[in-house]
C-alpha cells in the first residue's frame, strides 16, 4: 500500500523515554484534505476521566465512526492504511533506524517461527509466542477553553503513539497551550508507572514541550515512565479546538 504517513524527518530525543517529532507528516494536499473533511462536534463523546477532552472512534460513538472510515474516502483510505501490516512495519522500521528496537513484528512467517523454536530449544530458552500486533486510531478534540489531559503514562498494551496534529496554518494560537508536555514526577518514587496511574499536574515537572502547530506528529513509545500530558488551555471562551488524530499500535 502506498505510505500515508511520512517519517523521513522524525527526530527523536532518548530520554527520559524515546519521543520525537515528524514534520511535515504528509503531503500538503492530503493535509488539506483530512481538514476539510474532519467530523463535526457533535458527533464527538465527552472523556473527561483523565482530562477534559472530545473523542470519536471504534469505541466512542463507534456507528458514526465505522460509516465515516468506509464511506468517506479521505478516512476510508487513512482507515485501511493504518489498519494494514504495511504501516505497523514502517513506524517499527523509522524507530529501528533511529536505534529503537522493540522486538516486535507485524508478521512473522510460519517457517520463521519454527525457527525461533528450535533456537530457543537449542538454547534453553523458554518458548514464547510472537506479539501480535494491531493499530487503531481516533479522532480527538480538545476545547482551547480549558482542554487538558492528566500526566499519564498510556495504557500497558499501548507500544507506540503517534498523535498527528488537524490545524490549518495560523488557525492555532501557541499562546493558548496545547503542547504535548514530556513530564517527570517531582519526586522518584513515582518514575514507576507502568500501569498507567494518573497524577496531578503540581506532581510533575515538564522537561520538554511540543507545541502544537499544523502537520507534525508526536511520536512516542510506551514505558514505565512515558509521562505526558496537555496543560489546561487558557482561551476562555474561545471557540478554537484542538484537533488531533490520535494512532495506537498495540499488543492484543
Amino acid at each position: 500500500m502506498t505510505p500515508l504517513l511520512s517519517f523521513e524527518n522524525l527526530q527523536f530525543r532518548y530520554e527520559p523515554f524515546p519521543i520525537g517529532l515528524a514534520a511535515p507528516v504528509m503531503d500538503d494536499d492530503r493535509y488539506r484534505q483530512m481538514l476539510d473533511n474532519f467530523p463535526e462536534l457533535q458527533r464527538f463523546t465527552a472523556i473527561e476521566d483523565f482530562g477534559r477532552k472530545y473523542a470519536l472512534s471504534e469505541k466512542h460513538n463507534p456507528r458514526y465512526y465505522r460509516a465515516l472510515v468506509t464511506e468517506n474516502p479521505v478516512w476510508r483510505e487513512l482507515y485501511y492504511w493504518i489498519k494494514s501490516p504495511d504501516f505497523i512495519e514502517s513506524v517499527l522500521d523509522a524507530l529501528e533506524a533511529r536505534h529503537i528496537e522493540l522486538g516486535v513484528t507485524p508478521r512473522i512467517t510460519l517457517k520463521k517461527h519454527l525457527s525461533r523454536i528450535k533456537s530457543a530449544i537449542r538454547q534453553g530458552r523458554p518458548i514464547r509466542l510472537p506479539r501480535k500486533l494491531r493499530s487503531r486510531f481516533e479522532f480527538s478534540m480538545l476545547p482551547a477553553d480549558g482542554g487538558h489531559l492528566l500526566p499519564h503514562t498510556d495504557s500497558p498494551g499501548k507500544i507506540i503513539t503517534i498523535v498527528v496534529s488537524m490545524a490549518r496554518p495560523g488557525e492555532w494560537d501557541e499562546s493558548l497551550g496545547g503542547g504535548t508536555d514530556i513530564n517527570r514526577p517531582r519526586e522518584p518514587r513515582y518514575q514507576y508507572n507502568y500501569l498507567n496511574q494518573q497524577a496531578r499536574f503540581e506532581d510533575v515537572e515538564i522537561i520538554d514541550t511540543f507545541e502544537f502547530r499544523p502537520n507534525q506528529a508526536v511520536v512516542f513509545v510506551k514505558t514505565f515512565n512515558s509521562w505526558h500530558s496537555v496543560r489546561p488551555m487558557t482561551g476562555k471562551g474561545s471557540p478554537l479546538m484542538r484537533r488531533t488524530l490520535t494512532i495506537n499500535i498495540e499488543e492484543f
